[in-house]
């Protein structure tokens, strides 16, 4: 029985593979008419069978509606107007669905009609009723129109002959095969990034070479790296970018200091994260005769070292953001210049673009002042030492801190008032060893000293936006700038959220003027719940995301009208834009085309996406490794999440958050109750909702896959 099984399966593959066949020659030919002969011939098959079995597709073809018949016996590809454009989002069976822009429904792939398309490919897909449900659309794609990527990180898997690379994407459907004249040294069990050089027709796998080996899976730089290089993130600078940076002119001439407006006599210090290393902020303050304060932000001139179209620009352009992983920075300029050059170090001299105000005591601005200065930091502050100051009055600059504190809770205070959102979530972070290794977990809290830094910047931002994007005099026409923008969010994720948050005894207003007080409000209720971060989460994912453009549209949770990224050049890209349009302004130069800065725009924001991906990525690993030694601890948790799969809870005490599978829980058959969004026990009916307080055991810590396994310590159960 065993061979006459394997002889049918053998038949059925060999009909599928004359199918794509069959479909790829319509493909290649979409407006021409096709007979069975001129297929066979273009095949290569001769004998009869084998023409009789194309005869019977070509019916299949068109009954499934994939082709049309416009004479007896000769068969068209359907009309070009069932071909459309999409996105792949690839899953762990090999099958895919591509999502289309503004559609409301995703075409669904077949595993075998993927066309060797990868997760994230733009593709062209043959769209028809899916013959399962009419209602719904199946599709093959005919055409990979742009490749997501072409790198992929995995492990080496070396045989005597040959290798592959397993690759860690799980949507990543096959590995790729290398020979091993192109393993570039790499040994069996590394951790390698490698890039597919060709896909040959009827291979099931891609071909590739390795390009840069990273290690051994588990060390803590080669899982860093690998994080990096899975969003196609830089972990180094190319040594001719090195090179220009060590080529820069960086001394301070008095020619120089002419042009700026002096601010060296004047008290000024940065405040920042004690572990930080570039400044790229500062603040002055001093009195002026009339009693009001005048108050200078001072911003380090990247600008003035990185000249348009260098190779330093080009370099900050690709990379567009410093990329903060768990453990390290990877600065979008070499350390040359981030730590140093640029850097606003306390008691040097320092070249800044600077946005200064008039305040009275009210925090009222009086009169503003844009243009390029010269600066001397007297101090560097910690955000704990500025922190004291605002507490005990005490200790060297208190009066300036208190000061600027008063007048910082004065703009923030109106900020509120105005409709501005208090976002102001627990960051998580990691006391690390020297080899990496998570040593604990600890949250990091905005203070009053946070606050201020954030209240002066959100200042400048908006003031410099405004100074430029506002029509004056003559023109009533907004000149070209670059703005952060942060639009409405969306009505129906308003909606589910004001429905879920019920369920906590808490109300949210859905539409008109009062939903950012209603948000904060709601924000102010949770604080000290257990709910309160899951609610945080949930309410932010509600807004939209935030993203840089020449099209202003004002930014929606600051209920600004005007807003830029003016203040952080060193680690920003947009930043940088900024200061060279409002020089570009402040020397009379006339409006700027928009096309090329909102495309520039546009790659900022995605780099910026990546970064932050990549950034949550590393956080999930150090999770991950921290709970490593903790297996069959208990712990516990916030329910965060429900999927048909299981709940996602987030242990208390260290925001680490995993999944206790469905299968998993002992006591009853749970499923996934989509209308209430909860896990449901088929017998007892007994519910388990986000937000719910549960006890769960560490079942398991998988650093390959990056997941934490927990399981469920019912009460009573045991």
């Amino acid at each position: 029985m065993t061979p006459k099984h394997n002889k049918k399966e053998k038949s059925g593959n060999f009909k599928q593979t004359l199918e794509q066949q069959i479909i790829s020659i319509f493909n290649q030919n979409p407006t021409t008419a096709l007979n069975y002969k001129r297929i066979s011939k273009a095949l290569g098959i001769k004998d009869i069978s084998n023409k009789k079995l194309i005869s019977i597709i070509l019916d299949e073809l068109v009954e499934q509606g994939r082709l049309f018949e416009p004479q007896r016996g000769s068969f068209k590809l359907k009309a070009s107007s069932s071909f459309v454009e999409g996105k792949v989002d690839m899953t762990q069976s090999g099958s895919a669905y591509v999502v289309i822009e503004d559609a409301d429904t995703d075409i669904y792939i077949h595993s075998k009609n993927t066309k060797n398309a990868l997760n994230g490919d733009i593709v062209k897909v043959n769209v028809y009723p899916s013959k399962k449900n009419s209602s719904k659309l199946e599709g093959e794609i005919v055409e990979i129109v742009q490749r997501a990527k072409t790198q992929f990180i995995g492990v080496v898997q070396k045989s005597k002959k040959f290798a592959f690379l397993a690759i860690d994407d799980p949507r990543m459907p096959m590995d790729i095969f290398i020979a091993n004249e192109n393993l570039k040294g790499a040994k069996d069990g590394d951790k390698a990034v490698a890039k597919i050089t060709e896909w040959p027709e009827n291979k099931k796998n891609p071909y590739g070479m390795i390009i840069d080996v990273l290690g051994r899976p588990g060390e803590n730089d080669t899982e860093m790296h690998a994080i990096l290089a899975e969003y196609g993130l830089p972990y180094e600078f190319p040594p001719n970018v090195e090179r220009e940076a060590e080529k820069l002119p960086v001394e301070i001439t008095a020619q120089e200091i002419k042009k700026r407006r002096d601010f060296r006599a004047v008290t000024t210090f940065t405040i920042d994260p004690a572990d930080a290393k570039d400044f790229d902020d500062a603040l002055s303050i001093q009195k002026l005769e009339n009693g009001n304060w005048e108050i200078g932000v001072h911003i380090a001139d990247v600008s003035h070292y990185i000249q348009p179209d260098s190779i330093l620009d080009k370099e900050a352009y690709k990379r567009a953001t410093s990329i903060y992983l768990v453990d390290r920075v990877v600065p979008m300029l070499p350390e040359m210049l981030s730590n140093g050059v640029c850097s606003l170090r306390p008691q040097e001299t320092k070249l800044c673009f600077s946005a200064v105000f008039e305040l009275d005591d009210d925090a009222n601005v009086l009169n503003e002042w844009f243009g390029r200065t010269v600066i001397f930091s007297d101090r560097r502050f910690a955000y704990e030492e500025a922190q004291e100051r605002i507490e005990k009055g005490e200790g060297d600059f208190a009066e300036e801190i208190l000061i600027l504190d008063t007048l910082a809770k004065k703009l923030r205070k109106k900020r509120f008032q105005t409709g501005s959102i208090a976002f102001d979530r627990l960051e998580v972070k990691f006391h690390i060893d020297e080899d990496g290794k998570p040593l604990g977990v600890y949250f990091k809290e905005s203070k009053d000293a946070n606050k201020l830094i954030e209240e002066f910047m959100l200042l400048a931002n908006k003031k410099v936006a405004e100074f430029v994007g506002k029509p004056s005099g003559k023109n009533k026409k907004p000149k070209t700038f670059v703005y952060r923008i942060h639009d409405e969010p969306n009505q129906e994720k308003l909606q589910t959220l004001s429905e879920f948050v019920k369920k906590f005894g808490y109300s949210l207003a859905t539409e008109g003027k009062e939903v950012a007080s209603s948000i904060n409000h709601l924000l102010e209720e949770v604080k000290g719940k257990a709910e309160e971060n899951m609610i945080e989460q949930l309410t932010i994912r509600t807004m939209a995301k935030a993203v840089y453009s020449t099209k202003n549209v004002g930014h929606y949770g600051l209920n600004f009208s005007h807003y830029s990224h003016f203040t952080s050049p060193i680690r920003r890209y947009p930043d940088v834009m900024a200061h060279r349009l409002l020089q570009h302004y402040l020397d009379g130069g006339g409006d700027v085309n928009p096309a090329k800065l909102e495309e520039q725009c546009k790659h900022s924001s995605d780099m910026e996406m990546l970064a932050s991906e990549a950034e949550r990525k590393s956080i999930k690993y150090k999770q991950v490794e921290f709970l490593q030694d903790k297996i069959g601890e208990e712990f516990m948790g916030i329910i965060s999440g429900v999927s048909e799969w299981g709940i996602y809870v987030e242990i208390i005490e260290n925001m680490c958050e995993g999944m206790v599978r469905m299968q998993d829980i002992a006591s009853d058959y749970y499923y996934f109750d989509k209308d209430n969004y909860c896990a449901k026990g088929r017998k007892t009916g007994k519910e388990y909702r986000m937000g719910d307080e549960v006890k769960i055991k560490v079942k398991r810590a998988d650093l390959i896959k990056k997941q934490l396994d927990f399981e469920l310590i019912e009460e009573g159960y045991y």
